[in-house]
């Protein structure tokens, strides 16, 4: 792990091996600095996008107490109204676009990070099916097996910026988010900045298994 001084913001509390990216519903103003960072980045083309903000139930106001509180609200039981979520690859414990590859080009590595082998993707697009959070993106321009087999050319995701993590640096969407809404950490960090800010979880039991697997019992 690493915390050196290269890490910018409070949302980045320890990057490389075993740390895990997930949102802060509460904190995402929808201003979309995430998407743009990204991109700039890692010129990723206009049409392209490895993180995006998805929002749910748009236009309603959440139960009475819970305006600002989505995730509190889920955890109640309780209509979150109109929420904004980064949603990305959250590089996922039990990553079920990893067991649902047809050739292994998606790979879960020893690090945590999930990665795609682009040499050996067919474009099937079986990953996007298995996938809850809509991270495989398939680009409209493709070369190789992709275009001959699987016909969605080959895919796309965010990467958690391993890159810059290796060298101390957090994910450049996290580093840029004005208001610390992507938490980049351990399980345990991550929980424990939600409680600390009294941000609740907007995801399921379900999703939080498969995001982090055995270690989504610190988010109790």
């Amino acid at each position: 792990m690493s915390t050196g001084n290269e890490v910018m913001r409070d949302g980045v509390m320890s990057t490389g091996e075993d740390a895990r990216i997930f949102p802060d519903v509460e904190a995402c103003i929808d201003c979309g600095g995430c998407v743009v960072t990204c991109k700039r980045t890692w010129d990723v083309p206009r049409d392209e996008q490895r993180i995006s903000i998805a929002t749910m139930l748009e236009g309603q106001e959440g139960a009475p107490g819970f305006n600002a509180s989505s995730g509190r609200a889920m955890e109640q039981g309780e209509n979150p109204g109109e929420t904004a979520i980064p949603m990305q690859c959250y590089h996922c414990e039990n990553a079920p676009c990893v067991s649902v590859c047809p050739t292994d080009s998606l790979i879960k590595k020893d690090n945590g990070f999930v990665r795609v082998r682009d040499d050996l993707c067919i474009g099937c697009q079986y990953c996007l099916s298995a996938c809850p959070f809509g991270a495989p993106q398939f680009p409209d321009q493709g070369t190789g097996a992709a275009n001959l087999v699987g016909g969605g050319n080959t895919m796309d995701k965010c990467t958690m910026c391993e890159e810059r993590q290796d060298v101390g640096k957090g994910p450049a969407c996290a580093e840029e988010c004005s208001t610390d809404a992507i938490l980049v950490g351990t399980p345990s960090e991550i929980a424990d900045e939600l409680e600390h800010r009294d941000s609740g979880v907007f995801f399921n039991d379900q999703a939080m298994n498969i995001i982090f697997g055995e270690e989504s019992g610190e988010f109790q």
